[in-house]
């Protein structure tokens, strides 16, 4: 069974509906990180200020650390990566950390971009629609 690792935003409700349509395909699709909720965020953010800390202080402190672990496991276990637009601000790193592994790395896009970005050009393809997307994963 291909595993599939969805990036995007914890903003963005088309993670579920999209990783529920793949499970019915057969994928065993990672989108646990979407169940921290859109605000997950910003709450360890003010959470750590209120503790006095830096940025730098808080991505080395036990919650960030724990979850990029928890999170780079699953990069790591994962067959293909596709980032869902519009995407959170890790998006490109957890990319081209695929792409590095030469992992099978998708874009589909929620319309026209309203600024290019010409890195995306490095995925192995990219969608307009989830219809295309399907196409080329289900055939």
């Amino acid at each position: 069974m291909k595993k599939i690792y969805l990036i995007g935003a914890l903003k963005n409700p088309n993670i579920r509906t999209l990783a529920t349509q793949l499970r019915c395909f057969g994928y065993d699709v990672f989108d646990d990180w979407h169940a921290a909720g859109e605000f997950a965020d910003t709450i360890w953010q003010d959470y750590e200020k209120e503790r006095g800390r830096t940025y730098v202080q808080a991505v080395k402190g036990f919650h960030a650390q724990h979850a990029l672990a928890f999170d780079k496991f699953h990069l790591d276990r994962c067959d293909i990566a596709i980032v869902v637009m519009p995407s959170g601000k890790s998006a490109g790193i957890e990319l081209g950390y695929c792409i590095g592994q030469g992992k099978k790395v998708y874009v589909l896009l929620d319309g026209e971009p309203e600024r290019y970005d010409l890195m995306y050009g490095m995925a192995t393809d990219i969608f307009e629609n989830k219809e295309q997307l399907l196409k080329c994963l289900v055939g």
